[in-house]
């Protein structure tokens, strides 16, 4: 078996690190990478069994992102989810099951809870982007596109 050869990071090499991810700490807590999606840029085409995901939604499942958007009427006021909509909406969009669901929301999981906005004020949600049909197991709804360990702000 070859032994690899070690790295070492030189004192300043090992500062100028720490330092870095200080500074990231900093700015954004537990978002050390950033990528930005837009609606438009959810689903790629239109096959045999409808829309598909775009190669974009594919390769930044698993990232952080940030995603701009309106928050919907959520269902309960201490609910630590909601559902992020492309245009300002009345009434929250969630469906019965993933065949139904509309392809201009996004449902967004919180770190913590956080005061709901008004649903023509929009924001930005930063968290981990994920996609594919799921359960929620304490609420029973389906989702196909998810961000999770999110957190919002008014833009």
């Amino acid at each position: 078996m070859e032994k690899l050869p070690s790295r070492h990071l030189s004192r300043r090499g090992l500062i100028g690190a720490i330092g870095t991810l200080a500074f990231a700490a900093v700015v954004r807590p537990g978002f050390a990478a950033d990528f930005s999606i837009s609606f438009a840029e959810l689903y790629g085409k239109f096959g045999v069994l409808g829309l598909e995901f775009s190669d974009k939604v594919k390769r930044l499942a698993g990232k952080d992102v940030s995603m701009k958007g309106f928050m919907a009427p959520p269902l309960k006021a201490e609910a630590q989810f909601f559902v992020l909509t492309e245009v300002p909406m009345s009434l929250c969009p969630f469906c019965s099951s993933d065949t139904d669901w509309p392809d201009n929301i996004v449902v967004v999981y919180l770190l913590e809870k956080q005061t709901f906005v008004q649903p023509r004020q929009t924001i930005e949600v930063r968290g981990m982007l994920e996609y594919d049909s799921w359960t929620d197991p304490d609420t029973g709804f389906v989702s196909l596109l998810r961000i999770r360990q999110a957190e919002y702000s008014a833009v």
